[in-house]
């Protein structure tokens, strides 16, 4: 993977709102139509909000870069690699359905779309192998992410990945004998050793669900 180019975007993009202030004016129009059931620090939550957007679109890239070391590891680089490809080119070539979006806030769409695209891959690898591809849990995150962005948007972006996926990874390939090996792999010490530095993305931004307050399908994109 070539990540550079969407580090340069991002780069760019944070000129672009320092200048400008768009997200944190879009965000400021979103503390009071927040979920219930998401819950912020008491103090500040405009700031946390910014800074979990920040942290979102800036894990991008990273997470990239060792799905595709991990995928290359495993002998599963004809699967994943086209997967990876389309979520970098959420970035670099936005569908149509991202026209007239820009800065910070595009690529939080951008970074919305790449994370569910990995989060339907790891279903794909949990449904076959019983372990994710990337132990990295975004569930929480994208949820966030979903309700920031606002539907009926946001679900245009969910089909977008949707449509991404079709015909990317099929079944057959999961029953070969390579993949099959490398079940092992995914559930070793030394697999979950390498995700550790990317755990739970809200919770280490102090962003939390209740689900005690409403049901988890409620807020699912």
């Amino acid at each position: 993977m070539d990540t550079a180019n969407l580090r340069q975007l991002i780069t760019s993009a944070y000129q672009q709102e320092a200048a400008t202030g768009q997200l944190r004016k879009l965000l400021s129009g979103q503390l009071d139509k927040l979920h219930p059931a998401i819950r912020l620090p008491a103090e500040n939550d405009l700031s946390v909000l910014t800074g979990f957007v920040s942290a979102y679109i800036e894990q991008v890239p990273d997470v990239l870069d060792a799905a595709a070391s991990v995928a290359a590891e495993a002998g599963l680089e004809a699967q994943i690699k086209p997967i990876l490809r389309m979520a970098e080119g959420f970035f670099v070539r936005p569908p149509a359905v991202m026209e007239g979006h820009s800065g910070l806030e595009s690529l939080l769409d951008e970074a919305y779309l790449a994370h569910r695209l990995v989060e339907e891959v790891n279903d794909l690898f949990i449904t076959h192998l019983g372990q994710p591809l990337i132990p990295l849990d975004t569930t929480i995150a994208n949820l966030v992410a979903h309700r920031l962005i606002g539907e009926p948007f946001a679900n245009q972006l969910d089909e977008a990945v949707h449509e991404a996926m079709q015909g990317l990874i099929h079944q057959p390939a999961f029953s070969s004998p390579a993949v099959q090996a490398y079940r092992e792999i995914l559930c070793s010490a030394q697999t979950s050793s390498a995700w550790q530095r990317w755990p739970c993305l809200s919770r280490q931004l102090g962003i939390e669900l209740e689900l005690g307050q409403t049901s988890r399908s409620s807020l699912a994109p």
